[in-house]
């Protein structure tokens, strides 16, 4: 089996989740890898009860999930890549390992933003916890603060060359 044949990459629609995307593309092209894109619906804060505002917020963020996802997807096709989209709800770092087992893959793609200690406490993120539940390599993707080109089948060569001109 070919080093990185079979990618997850997963996508939130931010910048970091962009540059991840971008990422992942090239490197899928390059190595003609079967690619899956993987959209994440944290439910961890919705409010659980029966009223009909809390089944209404509960759908509006499906949908906007969805919208998320079938960006991804778009945008893999505008970098000529091919890929099979996933919608999973839970917790992001259970929701990416499981679908990790589950597709075989064996390189996962993330995004990542830098943050102080108090932010990240904050947060109540435990990214660092991904690295110990997958069952392959994982790349991430970290912003240096540049915005990723929204041109068709753009490269990282080409943000590159953007970045430098200035």
């Amino acid at each position: 089996m070919a080093l990185f044949s079979r990618m997850l990459l997963c996508y939130d629609g931010t910048r970091e989740g962009r540059r991840a995307l971008l990422y992942g593309a090239e490197l899928a092209r390059e190595r003609q890898a079967k690619a899956y894109l993987l959209a994440v619906l944290d439910n961890a804060n919705w409010m659980r009860g029966f009223d009909a505002l809390a089944m209404e917020a509960a759908v509006i963020e499906e949908q906007a999930a969805r919208e998320i996802l079938t960006e991804g997807v778009d945008r893999l096709k505008a970098y000529g890549v091919e890929a099979e989209g996933h919608l999973a709800t839970g917790s992001p770092i259970d929701r990416i390992s499981q679908m990790a087992r589950e597709l075989n893959v064996d390189l996962v793609v993330v995004g990542h933003r830098r943050c102080g200690m108090l932010e990240r406490w904050w947060a109540g993120q435990g990214h660092g916890l991904l690295l110990d539940k997958v069952p392959c390599s994982v790349l991430i993707a970290i912003d240096p603060g540049v915005n990723v080109p929204e041109a068709q089948g753009a490269t990282a060569a080409d943000e590159r060359t953007t970045n430098e001109r200035g």
